[in-house]
């Protein structure tokens, strides 16, 4: 298969692949804001329980991505590689969410079972669909900063999807009721939230397909031969063990899962360290959509500047210190009272701006795995996006994954009470919280930095790569 041309890519078409990437949003948001404070404030099950069970599910999906991943390159339809897996995943991916927010009335130890079941048929749905659209970046375009624009959209549309649903939690579904008055701990309002989620979800992955139909929806020039299971194992494995891979993986994995933890912790920050009211977190999705469109419009130059590795550290060690900030502040006891206005608003300046250098560092990550696959051809003769892909998707995981675990485990080290009051919950309880939090979140991101430093090219390195392989493929021709 040939390397792909460093083309341009209609605006159009850069649209309607972002728009794909609300389906992730809205789950991306539900499981890393929502799922645990449900499963465990809401229906009661121990946090750690709760932790686990994802923790399993996340486990489960190191095996089926690159299953996925792999599978997909070797499709070969008139429709592509690709799109027969987008549309197909639709319907699985809507139906899937309505179970997890939809538990049946169970003991705790039967629904732990419950939630690892519905959890992996959510994921699995959504790698059905999510491998296959990231695999389409290195084929729309060798480019190598082409392909930063275009993940910009797919970071603006998830980020956006993921966040217009946050709002409509907090402002329509997650209300205050006299029998409830705090509005995240509003049982019914999940199943409205669960709904719409996915209505969002399938109506969007159907747009990204009909978007890209026309410039990716064809049969493939060539297709990897069928092996026997052990060779397509060992394959697998083969195509994995690529430096330049490993190192973004590992990267990737210590910088989402501090994203995890954040977007874990946020109900319990706000609620109980902050002790906002309802309404005040209607400003957390607008303040993280803020920064969303800073990342958008400022890592691409960013990028030319710096390099992409130089770039992804950097935004990554920035985004630790800025989050920082509003905690430090309160131990000097130089914020304002808590649940002011003056207080949410020092927040969420630093919340968006935090956000903002965080998805740069996330941009910037996906399309260095676009370069990767070049990188992988010239070593083994074959493209295999979907492969890599399966890997950066389980990257992505991590956030609501490794995330929840660590945050449900952080829960019990705190001693942090089930079923809390706000305001009633114990200082030395909230301080313990912190600081667990904060300690895990430096050490990941310290790490996150150091390795993405170690990743082995850049663009010089990359362009002459990708002028290499079409200089063979052309010869080859001839």
């Amino acid at each position: 298969m040939t390397a792909p041309a460093a083309v341009r890519v209609s605006l159009l078409t850069k649209v309607s692949y972002g728009m794909g990437a609300v389906a992730f949003g809205v789950k991306d948001n539900g499981f890393g804001v929502f799922l645990l404070i449900f499963y465990n404030q809401v229906i009661g099950m121990p946090a750690d329980m709760v932790g686990l069970a994802v923790m399993i599910a996340l486990i489960a999906d190191a095996f089926i991505d690159p299953v996925i991943g792999h599978l997909s390159d070797r499709t070969n339809t008139r429709w592509g590689r690709r799109h027969p897996w987008m549309y197909a995943a639709i319907l699985p991916i809507a139906f899937s969410w309505l179970l997890i927010w939809n538990p049946p009335d169970w003991s705790h130890n039967m629904l732990f079972f419950y939630m690892i079941g519905a959890t992996i048929l959510v994921r699995t749905a959504l790698s059905c669909n999510e491998v296959p659209v990231q695999a389409i970046v290195p084929e729309l375009t060798g480019d190598y900063h082409e392909r930063t624009k275009i993940i910009r959209f797919r970071a603006l549309f998830g980020w956006g999807g993921g966040l217009l649903m946050l709002l409509l939690a907090y402002g329509v579904f997650l209300v205050p009721t006299a029998e409830q008055p705090v509005g995240q701990l509003n049982r019914a309002g999940y199943e409205v939230y669960a709904l719409a989620g996915a209505a969002m979800m399938a109506v969007s992955v159907l747009i990204a397909g009909l978007g890209t139909h026309k410039q990716i929806a064809h049969r493939p020039l060539n297709t990897p031969p069928s092996q026997p299971l052990g060779a397509e194992l060992r394959a697998i494995g083969s195509t994995l063990n690529n430096r330049a891979f490993l190192t973004l993986m590992v990267a990737g994995v210590f910088a989402f899962i501090n994203q995890g933890i954040i977007f874990a912790m946020t109900n319990y920050l706000m609620t109980y360290v902050w002790e906002f009211s309802t309404r005040a977190f209607l400003a957390y999705p607008i303040a993280i959509f803020i920064g969303v469109l800073v990342a958008f419009f400022l890592v691409t130059p960013l990028s030319h500047r710096l390099g992409k590795k130089h770039a992804a550290a950097l935004c990554v060690i920035l985004t630790m210190f800025i989050g920082f900030v509003p905690y430090l502040l309160r131990a000097a006891d130089l914020m304002p009272v808590n649940g002011s206005l003056a207080s949410l608003t020092i927040l969420m300046t630093f919340v968006a701006i935090s956000t903002g250098v965080g998805t740069g560092a996330m941009i910037i990550a996906q399309s260095m795995m676009s370069d990767v696959v070049e990188a992988s051809q010239a070593q083994t003769g074959k493209r295999q996006e979907g492969l890599f892909f399966a890997g950066y998707l389980f990257m992505q995981k991590c956030i609501s994954g490794f995330g929840i675990f660590l945050s449900g485990a952080i829960l019990t080290m705190a001693e942090f009470p089930e079923k809390a009051q706000q305001g009633q919950v114990p200082l030395e309880i909230l301080d313990r919280l912190l600081m667990i939090t904060g300690g895990l979140i430096f050490f990941f991101s310290i790490l996150s930095a150091l390795i993405f430093l170690r990743f082995p090219f850049g663009k010089a390195e990359h362009d002459a790569r990708l002028a290499h392989l079409t200089e063979a493929t052309q010869q080859k021709g001839e």
